[in-house]
């Protein structure tokens, strides 16, 4: 019998249209931009789910990474994501790129990285396919 766990968080309102979000002692503000009628104080909902989409994917692979011994400089995880344009508007398709720099002998772990996160372990990627197309892409610095 597998064990249910429970995430937890409490948002305040904090006037105009944001909000202060505590999540295991930690602050996150979330608002929108001025021309939508907010202050501009914090990222909007949506951006921050790519937000957690490229956290989760980023710890997978240090984490795979540091496993398999491989040295690893300038990791970035860029994400572009394409809304429909219907309301309420979501993501259609998401398409990530992994760039760092790595020795060339280590450029397929880091392939086997991507892949292990993307298909086995990221859980915000998971949740991801379920309403969206989602696709990757590594470049390798020099």
């Amino acid at each position: 019998m597998s064990k249910i766990s429970i995430h937890e968080s409490r948002s305040q309102y904090t006037g105009g249209l944001s909000f202060s979000t505590r999540i295991d002692g930690h602050e996150v503000i979330t608002d929108t931009k001025e021309s939508e009628g907010g202050q501009n104080l914090g990222p909007s909902p949506k951006k921050l789910m790519l937000a957690s989409l490229a956290g989760c994917t980023g710890i997978d692979i240090a984490m795979i990474l540091h496993k398999m011994k491989v040295e690893f400089e300038n990791l970035n995880i860029d994400i572009r994501a394409e809304l429909t344009d219907i309301h309420p508007s979501t993501y259609q398709s998401v398409h990530i790129i992994y760039t760092l720099r790595v020795n060339p002998g280590d450029e397929d772990k880091m392939r086997r990285a991507v892949k292990l996160s993307d298909e086995k372990y990221c859980g915000v990627m998971h949740m991801f396919r379920k309403f969206a197309k989602v696709t990757h892409e590594v470049r390798f610095l020099p």
